[in-house]
C-alpha cells in the first residue's frame, strides 16, 4: 500500500500531470486521424520518452495509447471512417446518429463509455498483476523457454485471420532476433560487418519503421486524397443524467468483457469493442434501434475498447507477453527504460510500477476532460489531407530514430522495417508477432540452451516441472484452438 500511495504522490507531481494531459491529447489527434493506430502513435514518442525519468516516461506512452483507442472513435462517428481498427463497432450507430443531428450526442456517449471502461479496467490492474507476477517467481530456464513459445503462438493464432500467417511472422521475428552477438558464446551473428548491429538490431529502430514509416509507405502508395466531409454538430456533447443511466449497465458489462479480452494475450481491441456491441444489443430492450442510432451501441463498443487497455497490461507487466499490437510496442518502451517484466516490477521497482499505475488512472481522467470539452476541437483532425499526413509521420520517424543514438545506422534500420513493415501489411501478416519475437526470441533461446547445459544437452528438462507442462498443453491449445474453430464453422455452414 505504501508503494500504492506513493504512485499517487508521484503521479501527481506537476511534470506527470502535464506530461498525462499532452500525451492524451497527442493520442486524441492520433485516433481521430483515418489511417494511423494507436500502436504508431506509441512507437513515435518512444525516443521522446528517453531523456525522462522511467514512471513520466511510461505514463507520456499510457495517455497516447488510451487517447488513441478513444480518438478513433471521433472519426467514425462523424466520417464513418474509424480512426483506428477498434472504433469500427463504433461507427455502426454512431454515424447514424451524426446523420440525425445527433453527433454530439454520440461523441458524448462515446466520451462517457471510454472513461468508464478505461478507469475501471485500472481495477483488476492493481489487483491481478502483483498476484500473476509472483507466479514468475517459479519460473527457472525452461519455464521461460515455454512462456516465449506459448507467446509467439497465442498471438499469432488470435491476432490474423491465418493462424499460418501468424506463425510465418513470428519465425520472421525470431529470425531477425538472432541478430548480433551470441548470448552464450559471445560470437557475432549475422551482423554482415556492421559494428552498429553487434548489439543487436536497434529496438525502436525497428519498431518505428514497423509500425510508422511503413504506414507513411502505404498512405503514399493511395491517391493522395482530401479526408472525408465532417459533418457540422451544435447538439451538446455533455450527456443528461437520463441517458448517462441508460448506458451505465451497458458500460459496465462492457467494461467486464473488455477487460478479460485485454488479459487474454492476443485478441485485442477490435475483438473487444465487436463482443461489447453484440452484449449490448442482446441485452437492451431497444433493440430496433441498433444500426439505426443506438448510444447503448456505442456504449458497448467504446466501453469494452477502452477496458481493453488496462486488461492488455496485466500479461505484459507481470509475464512480458503483450496482450495487443500497442502494448506489444509499450513492452518495448519498458525494456528501453531497463524495466524487465516480472515479479521485479512490483518490488525492487514497484514505485515506477505504482506510479505508472496511478498514472494510467489520471490519463483516463483527462481523456474524459478533453473529450468533453474539446471534441469540436479534435474533430477537425479527421479532415487533415494525406499530403499533410505523409511528410509529417515522415520526418517524425526519420528525427525519432536518429535520436536514439545520434547514428545514421538506426535511420537505415527504420528504412528497412519501414519497407519489411510494407509487405507485412500487403501480405497479411502481423507486425504485433514480428514485435513480440524479437523480444521473446533471446527469452527462448537463453532459456533452452541454459536448460540444455544444466542438464547435459538431455531435453527432458523441458517437461520435469509443472508450471513447463501448463505452458505446454497452453501452448499447444493456442495452436489448435483456431483449427478447430474454423472445422466447427465449416460444419455449421454446411448444415445450414
Amino acid at each position: 500500500m505504501s508503494d500504492v500511495l506513493f504512485g499517487y504522490v508521484t503521479a501527481l507531481t506537476p511534470i506527470n500531470l502535464i506530461a498525462a494531459i499532452i500525451s492524451v491529447a497527442i493520442g486524441i489527434t492520433i485516433g481521430a486521424l483515418p489511417g494511423l493506430s494507436a500502436a504508431m502513435g506509441v512507437a513515435l514518442l518512444i525516443p521522446i520518452t528517453f531523456g525522462m525519468d522511467p514512471s513520466t516516461g511510461l505514463i507520456t506512452l499510457a495517455g497516447v495509447y488510451c487517447g488513441a483507442i478513444f480518438g478513433g472513435s471521433i472519426s467514425a462517428i462523424l466520417i464513418r471512417t474509424p480512426g483506428t481498427p477498434a472504433a469500427a463497432a463504433t461507427a455502426i450507430d454512431g454515424y447514424e446518429l451524426t446523420k440525425q443531428g445527433k453527433a454530439g450526442t454520440a461523441l458524448g456517449t462515446a466520451i462517457t463509455a471510454s472513461f468508464i471502461g478505461g478507469i475501471l479496467s485500472a481495477i483488476p490492474l492493481y489487483l491481478f498483476a502483483p498476484r500473476l507476477a509472483k507466479l514468475a517467481l517459479l519460473f527457472g530456464p525452461a519455464e521461460y523457454f515455454w512462456l516465449s513459445i506459448f507467446g509467439l503462438t497465442i498471438i499469432a493464432g488470435a491476432s490474423t485471420k491465418s493462424i499460418v500467417k501468424g506463425l510465418i511472422s513470428g519465425a520472421l521475428g525470431l529470425m531477425l532476433s538472432t541478430v548480433g552477438m551470441d548470448p552464450m558464446l559471445g560470437n557475432a551473428r549475422f551482423t554482415f560487418g556492421v559494428p552498429a548491429l553487434l548489439s543487436g538490431i536497434p529496438f525502436t529502430a525497428a519498431l518505428i519503421g514497423l509500425f510508422s514509416m511503413s504506414q507513411v509507405l502505404m498512405l503514399a502508395e493511395k491517391k493522395i486524397k482530401e479526408a472525408g466531409n465532417m459533418v457540422d454538430f451544435d447538439n451538446k456533447v455533455l450527456l443528461s443524467k437520463e441517458q448517462i443511466l441508460e448506458i451505465l449497465p451497458t458500460s459496465l458489462r462492457s467494461t467486464v468483457i473488455g477487460s478479460i479480452i485485454g488479459i487474454l494475450p492476443g485478441a485485442g481491441a477490435s475483438i473487444a469493442a465487436f463482443l461489447g456491441y453484440n452484449e449490448a444489443k442482446r441485452f437492451s430492450k431497444k433493440k430496433e434501434l441498433f444500426g439505426h442510432g443506438s448510444i447503448e451501441g456505442i456504449a458497448g463498443a467504446e466501453a469494452a475498447n477502452n477496458a481493453v487497455t488496462g486488461g492488455s497490461l496485466i500479461p505484459t507487466f507481470t509475464l512480458g507477453i503483450p496482450g495487443e499490437s500497442v502494448t506489444a510496442v509499450l513492452l518495448g518502451g519498458l525494456m528501453i527504460q531497463g524495466l524487465q517484466p516480472g515479479p521485479d516490477l512490483f518490488t525492487v521497482h514497484g514505485k515506477i510500477t505504482y506510479t505508472f499505475f496511478a498514472g494510467f488512472v489520471i490519463v483516463n481522467i483527462f481523456m474524459l476532460i478533453l473529450g468533453l470539452f474539446g471534441s469540436k476541437l479534435f474533430a477537425k483532425v479527421s479532415r487533415v489531407s494525406d499530403s499533410y499526413l505523409i511528410p509529417l509521420i515522415f520526418a517524425l520517424s526519420v528525427i525519432g530514430s536518429y535520436a536514439i543514438n545520434n547514428q545514421m545506422a538506426d535511420v537505415w534500420v527504420m528504412f528497412v522495417f519501414g519497407i519489411i513493415g510494407y509487405f507485412v501489411q500487403k501480405f497479411e501478416l502481423n507486425s504485433a508477432s514480428i514485435v513480440l519475437a524479437l523480444i521473446l526470441g533471446p527469452i527462448g533461446e537463453s532459456g533452452l540452451r541454459r536448460s540444455l547445459i544444466l542438464n547435459h544437452n538431455n531435453y527432458s528438462i523441458l517437461f520435469q516441472s509443472t508450471v513447463s507442462k501448463v505452458l505446454l498443453f497452453l501452448t499447444l491449445f493456442s495452436l489448435l484452438s483456431p483449427i478447430v474453430m474454423s472445422q466447427l464453422k465449416k460444419r455449421k455452414k454446411t448444415k445450414e
